[in-house]
C-alpha cells in the first residue's frame, strides 16, 4: 500500500507545508502537457508523497489531461510486467492500432492474446508507441506510486519511456521511498525530495486535528513524528484519552496503529532474531549509548548483530561518539511493537541491571518491568520525580508521579502521589484542567483522608488561579496543615508546598495580622529550620519595608546561585523575593530560561509567573516596549490555560505604563477591571495595585488631591503599612501629592517614616526614593544637600523614571529660588528622560518648568504669547487646561492670589477677556 494520507487536508488552498512541492508539480504539468516531461518524488514513508500524486492527478484531470495510474505492491515485485499490466489495461483498445510487432509484444504483456511476446527492446518501444498514440487527442499523465515495489520488468520499461518523452505531451510522475531500492533507472531524470514538515507546519497540522492535547503530550508527539504527516495524525489516535489530557503517564515508546506499523514492518520483520533483540534494548533504552547496550548484553558480544539493521538503513552507528541512532523514531516504535510483552519486560529488566549508577532511568525501567503494584518500585519512581523537579523537568516529574501512583499498593500512597501530580500540574506545568480529575482520583484512592495535605494544596491552587476564591482556599489550607500529624519537618515537600500556597493566599488576601498568624505559626514549627526562600519571601515580598540587612545578604547569596538552579518554581519564588527590594535584574537570565522552557511546552505555569516578574521589572526599569510585548504574551497564556489570578499583574503593568504616558482612559479602564475582579473576592493586593495606578494617573494629570487619596489608601501618611508591599512603591507619590495639596506635615511625616525604616539600605532605587522624598519635604537650607545625595547613589540609572522624577523635583525647587542655571541642568535631564520613555504628562511638566526659567524647550514657539513673561506663559498654559487658581498655585508653589494677579495681566496682552478664550489664544498643543 502507499503512504497516502487523505487527512493531510488542504490549508489556505494548499497542502500544509507543501507549497514548494506543489509549485514544482504545477510547473512540471505545464511542461509535460506542452512537450513531455518526467519527475521523480522521493521521501520517507508517510511523508505525504501519495498526497502530492493525488494533487497532481486532480489538477491534471481538471485541465483535461488523461490519467493512467499504477502503484507497486510490496509482495508483487517478482511477477513480471505486473505493474505495466495494471497501468496499460485502460488502453487495450489502442493496442490494435499499433504495428504487428508492437501489437504482439503488448498482447503478451497485457495478457490479451496468445502471442509469446517479443524482444525486450520491442516491448519498450511498443509501450512508448502506445502512450504516444493515447496522447494524440489530449495530454496524458502517467502516475506511479510506491516505485520501490514495482516489478523489475515494468520499472525497466518505464525508465526507458521516461527518458524519451520530449515532444510527446506525456508526463510521468513517480514516487519512491528515499531508502527504498527500485528497478527504475533514475539516471538523468529530475528528482524532488519531499522533506518532513518543519516545526511550525507540524504544530499547525497537529493542532488542526488534535487541539485539546496537553502541551507536553503535543511536544512529545511532535518529537516522535519529526515532521512526518502520517505520524502526526496517527500517533495521537493510539494513546488514551487520559494520556492525551496528561492525567496518565505516556509510555516510554509511543504505540503504533496498523497504518503506522506497516511503514517499517517488513524491514524489521526480515531482521535476524538476534538483531531484533539488540534493537529492542536500544529502543527501550532510548539514549543510543553503546556503553549501555554493551553492559546489557554482557560485554558487547551481541553488538555485531546490529550490522543487518545498519545495512537495511534502519539505524546508524557512530563508533566515534559511541552512539546508535534510529533513522526515524517510527523505526524505534516499530521495533517495540514487533516484540511481545514478555520480551519487553525482559528487556527492561536487563536494562535495570545495566543502569545501577543511574537511579532515575533505572526507576523507569523497573516500573516498566513490573506487571503489578510494588511499593519499592513506586518509591523509587517517586524519588526520581523529586529529582526531576529539582532540575526543572516538571513534565517528566508529573509522568513519574502518575506512574508511581499506578504502582502503589496502598490507597494512601496512591492518593498522595496523585495529589502531588495535581499540584505540579497547577503550579508548574499549567495543566489546570487535569487537576479536578486527579484530586477526585486521590480522594477515591483514600476516602478517609482524600489525599490530605497534597489534595488540599492542589485544590487551593485551583481555587486561587481559576476564581480567586481567597477565603475558601485559606480555610482549606489551614485545616489541612493543622490536621497534619507529627513533626513539621522542613524536608516534608507536601507541607512546604502547602505553606508556600498559604503564603500566597495571605499575600493576595489582606494585610490583617490575624490572617497571617496561622502561616507564621506553622513556619515557626518547621524543623530544623524553615526553607530560606520561604522565610525571605515572608519579609521581602510580604513586608519588604521591614527587611533587614542580614536578610538582604542572604537573598543576595541565593540570587548569586541562580545559574545553577533549574527548578522553575524555585526560580520564580526567588524572583518574587527579589522584586520589591529591586534585585530582579540579577534574576532575569534564570527567568528567561523558565520562559523559553514554557514556550517549548514545558513548565507553562512557571513561565507565566516568570513573565510577570520580567514584565513588571521592565516597567520600573524603563524597558516599556519589551514590557508591552510580555503583557500581550502573558495575557494570552493566562487566557489559554485559565490562570486568572496571574492575569491581573499584566493588567497592572500595562496600566502603569498608560498612567505614566498619559493614556488616562486606558489606565482607568484597566484599574476598573482590576477593582471589579478584586472586590468580590477579597483580593486586597490587587486593590492596592489599582490604587497605585490611580495615584500615578492623577499626579500626571495634575490632580494632586485624587493622587493623595489613592496613595494614602495604600499606606497612610507617616506609616509604611505592615504586610503591604505596595507601600514602598507608593511612598514618593504620597509625599509629592501631600506637598501639592498643602499637607506639608504629612509629607514630612512620610519621608521620616521611610528614613526610620531604613529602606535606603535595601536598594539604590529605594535610596533614591527615600532621599528624594526627604529633599522634597525638607526646608530650603537642607533640601539641596539631600537632592544631591539622592542623585549620586550608585546604580540609580537603572530606574530612569524614578530618577527623572527626583531630578524634576530638584529642578522645581532650584527654579523657585532662582538658581536658574543649575535648575536648567536638572530639568533638561528630566525632560530628556521623559521624552525617551514617552511619559508625556511628565515631559510636559518638565517643559513648563523650563519655560518658567525664561527659555529652554519650545520657548521660541510661543509666537502668539511672545509678549508674556515666562511666569505668565506657564500660568496661562495651566489655566488653559482647566486648572483653578488654587490648583495652579499648588503646582507652582504660589498663592492663588498671585496666580490671579498674573492672569489679570495676561488677558489684555492676549486680547481676550475670559479664561475660556485662553486655549484659542495660545498654541494648539497647550
Amino acid at each position: 500500500m502507499g503512504d497516502t494520507d487523505t487527512r493531510q487536508t488542504l490549508k489556505y488552498g494548499g497542502l500544509v507545508g507543501r507549497e514548494r512541492e506543489l509549485e514544482r508539480i504545477r510547473s512540471f504539468l505545464v511542461r509535460a502537457t506542452a512537450e513531455g516531461d518526467a519527475l521523480l518524488l522521493s521521501g520517507e514513508p508517510g511523508v505525504g508523497k501519495t498526497v502530492l500524486l493525488d494533487a497532481a492527478a486532480e489538477e491534471a484531470s481538471a485541465a483535461g489531461t488523461r490519467l493512467l495510474r499504477v502503484a507497486g505492491v510490496e509482495f508483487g515485485a517478482d511477477v513480471a510486467f505486473a505493474g505495466l499490466n495494471q497501468l496499460l489495461l485502460p488502453l487495450q483498445k489502442d493496442v490494435g492500432r499499433l504495428g504487428p510487432a508492437h501489437r504482439r509484444a503488448l498482447s503478451a504483456v497485457l495478457g490479451i492474446g496468445d502471442d509469446a511476446g517479443g524482444a525486450r527492446l520491442t516491448v519498450f518501444t511498443a509501450v512508448l508507441a502506445l502512450l504516444c498514440r493515447a496522447a494524440v487527442d489530449r495530454p496524458l499523465l502517467v502516475i506511479v506510486d510506491d516505485l520501490q515495489w514495482l516489478d523489475r520488468s515494468s520499472a525497466a520499461v518505464l525508465g526507458f519511456v521516461a527518458r524519451r518523452l520530449t515532444g510527446s505531451r506525456i508526463g510521468l510522475i513517480a514516487a519512491s521511498r528515499t531508502a527504498g531500492e527500485s528497478f527504475l533507472d533514475h539516471g538523468g531524470l529530475p528528482q524532488n525530495e519531499v522533506r518532513p514538515l518543519d516545526e511550525q507546519e507540524s504544530a499547525g497540522l497537529l493542532g488542526a486535528y488534535f487541539p485539546m492535547l496537553a502541551p507536553h503530550v503535543r511536544r512529545r508527539v511532535l518529537a516522535e513524528a519529526q515532521g512526518n504527516p502520517l505520524a502526526l495524525l496517527e500517533l495521537p489516535a493510539v494513546i488514551s484519552t487520559s494520556q492525551r489530557a496528561a492525567r496518565a503517564a505516556l509510555p516510554s515508546v509511543l504505540p503504533l496503529n496498523r497504518r503506522l506499523l506497516t511503514l517499517f514492518a517488513s524491514r524489521v520483520a526480515d531482521l535476524p532474531a538476534g538483531t531484533r533483540r539488540v534493537l529492542l534494548l536500544a529502543a527501550l533504552d532510548g539514549t543510543g549509548d553503546l556503553g549501555v547496550l554493551q553492559a546489557a548484553i554482557h560485554g558487547g558480544s551481541g553488538l555485531p548483530d546490529l550490522q543487518p539493521a545498519e545495512l537495511g538503513r534502519l539505524v546508524s552507528v557512530d563508533h566515534g561518539t559511541r552512539r546508535l541512532r534510529f533513522r526515524h523514531p517510527l523505526v524505534r516504535s516499530t521495533v517495540v511493537e514487533f516484540s511481545s510483552e514478555l520480551e519487553r519486560r525482559w528487556a527492561h529488566r536487563v536494562l535495570t541491571e545495566a543502569l545501577t549508577n543511574q537511579p532515575e532511568r533505572r526507576a523507569w525501567h523497573l516500573a516498566d518491568a513490573t506487571s503489578s503494584p510494588e511499593e519499592p518500585v513506586a518509591s523509587q519512581l517517586e524519588r526520581a520525580a523529586q529529582r526531576m523537579l529539582a532540575r526543572g523537568d516538571a513534565v517528566g516529574a508529573t509522568g513519574a508521579l502518575l506512574r508511581a501512583a499506578e504502582l502503589s499498593p496502598r490507597g494512601a500512597d496512591r492518593s498522595r502521589r496523585l495529589a502531588e501530580a495535581a499540584y505540579v500540574g497547577v503550579d508548574v506545568t499549567g495543566q489546570l484542567h487535569t487537576v479536578p480529575r486527579l484530586v477526585m482520583d486521590a480522594r477515591r484512592a483514600d476516602p478517609d483522608h482524600g489525599g490530605s495535605l497534597g489534595a488540599a494544596v492542589a485544590t487551593a491552587y485551583l481555587l486561587l488561579n481559576e476564581e480567586g476564591d481567597v477565603d475558601t482556599a485559606r480555610r482549606l489550607l489551614i485545616g489541612a496543615i493543622e490536621a497534619k500529624d507529627g513533626e513539621y519537618r522542613a524536608d516534608d515537600r507536601a507541607l512546604i508546598e502547602a505553606l508556600y500556597t498559604l503564603f500566597l493566599v495571605c499575600l493576595v488576601g489582606a494585610n490583617r495580622q490575624e490572617l497571617w498568624e496561622p502561616f507564621h505559626a506553622a513556619v515557626a514549627r518547621l524543623t530544623p529550620r524553615p526553607p530560606a526562600i520561604l522565610s525571605l519571601c515572608a519579609v521581602t515580598l510580604g513586608d519588604p519595608a521591614r527587611a533587614t540587612a542580614e536578610q538582604m545578604t542572604e537573598l543576595g547569596t541565593i540570587i548569586s546561585r541562580l545559574p545553577d538552579v533549574n527548578d522553575p518554581a524555585r526560580i520564580v519564588w526567588i524572583g518574587r523575593a527579589a522584586f520589591f527590594v529591586d534585585r530582579m535584574t540579577a534574576c532575569r537570565e534564570a527567568h528567561w530560561r523558565v520562559v523559553h522552557d514554557g514556550r517549548r511546552g514545558g513548565a507553562v505555569a512557571s513561565a507565566i509567573a516568570a513573565l510577570v516578574n520580567l514584565c513588571v521589572d521592565d516597567v520600573f526599569t524603563g524597558r516599556w516596549d519589551e514590557a508591552q510585548q510580555l503583557v500581550e504574551e502573558g495575557r494570552a497564556l493566562c487566557a489559554l490555560h485559565g490562570y486568572r489570578l496571574l492575569e491581573w499583574p499584566f493588567w497592572f503593568a500595562e496600566a502603569v505604563m498608560a498612567a505614566w504616558r498619559g493614556h488616562v482612559d486606558r489606565a482607568q479602564e484597566l484599574t476598573d477591571r482590576m477593582m471589579r475582579w478584586a472586590a468580590p473576592r477579597g483580593v486586597e493586593l490587587v486593590r492596592s495595585y489599582a490604587q497605585y495606578v490611580r495615584a500615578a494617573t492623577a499626579l500626571g494629570q495634575g490632580d494632586a488631591e485624587e493622587a493623595y487619596q489613592q496613595a494614602a489608601a495604600i499606606s497612610p501618611p507617616g506609616v509604611l503599612a505592615p504586610r503591604q508591599p505596595m507601600a514602598l512603591r507608593a511612598a514618593m507619590d504620597l509625599v509629592d501629592a501631600s506637598l501639592r495639596t498643602g499637607r506639608h506635615s504629612d509629607a514630612v511625616a512620610h519621608a521620616a517614616a521611610m528614613a526610620d525604616a531604613g529602606i535606603a539600605a535595601l536598594s539604590p532605587r529605594l535610596a533614591l526614593v527615600a532621599l528624594g522624598s526627604a529633599a522634597m519635604a525638607a526646608p530650603d537650607d537642607v533640601a539641596v544637600g539631600l537632592f544631591e545625595q539622592a542623585l549620586v547613589v550608585p546604580g540609580v540609572e537603572r530606574w530612569p523614571f524614578d530618577l527623572a522624577r527626583v531630578r524634576l523635583a530638584y529642578g522645581e525647587r532650584l527654579r523657585r529660588h532662582r538658581a536658574n542655571s543649575t535648575a536648567r541642568v536638572q530639568l533638561t535631564a528630566a525632560l530628556d528622560a521623559f521624552e525617551r520613555l514617552d511619559a508625556r504628562p511628565w515631559k510636559k511638566r518638565a517643559g513648563l518648568e523650563l519655560r518658567a526659567l525664561g527659555g529652554g524647550v519650545a520657548a521660541a514657539e510661543d509666537c502668539c504669547a511672545g509678549s508674556l513673561t515666562s511666569q505668565e506663559q506657564v500660568i496661562a498654559m495651566l489655566a488653559a487646561t482647566g486648572l483653578t487658581n488654587k490648583e495652579i498655585g499648588r503646582r507652582l508653589y504660589l498663592s492663588h492670589r498671585t496666580v490671579g494677579a498674573h492672569l489679570y495681566r495676561v488677558f489684555p496682552k492676549l486680547g481676550i477677556s475670559s479664561r475660556a478664550a485662553l486655549r484659542d489664544a495660545l498654541r494648539p498643543q497647550y
